[in-house]
């Protein structure tokens, strides 16, 4: 989808709290003498070795009834920084930028990298069904047969004229900035009439959708989640590149987006979705634009997902994966 005219709107990006890593020592009484010494254990989050100790006796020559630990603590680690550091190794050239998020659904620890506003292409479809299916929750009602058979063919094939349809109903921009109020969306904002392809959003904001779609926090029910999660899974053979080059193809769920701007001549490519390495799950949002070409885009999409996961699995990503999709039309 395209516009004779770019939409670029001033957004507003809610402030990040770092999500730091530090582990909190536990204390505990694992003996004591006749005498009253008392022998007591720290042992640390990572699984460091215990440490033990005796109490020191009194002035008065009385052993002393308790002790206290030093707590044993890991190093404290900044996520954004770690990730700042694995985006080194992503291939950024001529006017191309990038911004990733990844979640690691375990922990719930999260990292961002990179700013400002993209236009999202299609990963809105997913933002599109959730709204719709935030309406149908609130109204007591089901998806009816027509808007399911929209929502297949706009999730799993990425089809525009589903999309446009199921835009309509819940009310355009104004419906979708709605749903994103209760969704917890702070800095994405609804296209201008049918061009929901410009709709402006963060790679924050959607690592936010993502949870709403794959935690189990969300205003989403279960079985809007599971509905959401299974088109998701079943995306047509040729758009399962992106964030699935960050897995180990065990367990993806994703929608891409990829269009080509008429005002620039230039590729905006997309990826958000879960994957799971070694059976460990992580959401993975990655935005794009300035691409000279969409196999160059979705190249630079899929390094940047690599480099995001590694955060957590501190896998190498010196190496910038191929794209395996190329000349299709916008969606």
């Amino acid at each position: 989808m395209e516009s004779s005219r770019a939409v670029r709107r001033r957004v507003r990006r809610s402030p990040r709290r770092p999500l730091l890593y530090a582990a909190l020592a536990s204390v505990a009484v694992v003996g004591a003498t006749a005498a009253g010494t008392v022998y007591v254990k720290a042992q640390a989050h990572s699984g460091s070795g215990a440490v033990s100790s005796a109490a020191t006796p009194s002035a008065s020559g009385s052993p002393a009834t308790t002790t206290q630990e030093a707590a044993v603590a890991e190093p404290v680690v900044d996520l954004d920084a770690r990730l700042a550091d694995a985006m080194k190794s992503v291939g950024v050239t001529g006017e191309q930028k990038v911004s990733a998020a990844v979640l690691d659904l375990g922990s719930g620890d999260s990292a961002v990298h990179g700013d400002g506003a993209f236009d999202t292409a299609s990963i809105v479809k997913v933002d599109i069904l959730a709204a719709l299916l935030l309406r149908h929750q609130e109204a007591g009602t089901r998806l009816s047969a027509q808007e399911k058979a929209y929502a297949t063919t706009m999730i799993e094939n990425s089809d525009n004229a589903s999309a446009s349809a199921l835009w309509d109903v819940i009310g355009r921009a104004a419906g979708l900035d709605a749903a994103n109020a209760k969704l917890g969306l702070t800095g994405t904002e609804g296209g201008d009439g049918a061009l929901w392809g410009l709709t402006q959003t963060t790679a924050a904001d959607q690592l936010t959708l993502l949870q709403q779609v794959f935690g189990d926090d969300s205003e989403l029910s279960g079985a809007s989640r599971s509905y959401l999660q299974g088109l998701m899974g079943q995306v047509e053979a040729d758009q399962r590149w992106g964030v699935s080059a960050a897995g180990d193809r065990s367990g993806w769920a994703l929608k891409n987006g990829w269009l080509p701007r008429s005002t620039t001549g230039l590729w905006d490519v997309n990826s958000i979705g879960r994957v799971t390495v070694d059976g460990h799950a992580y959401l993975v949002a990655v935005l794009s634009n300035g691409s000279s070409t969409q196999a160059k885009g979705i190249s630079l999409v899929e390094a940047a997902a690599k480099a995001a996961v590694s955060v957590f699995t501190g896998a190498d990503t010196s190496v910038s994966a191929s794209a395996n999709a190329t000349g299709v039309a916008a969606r």
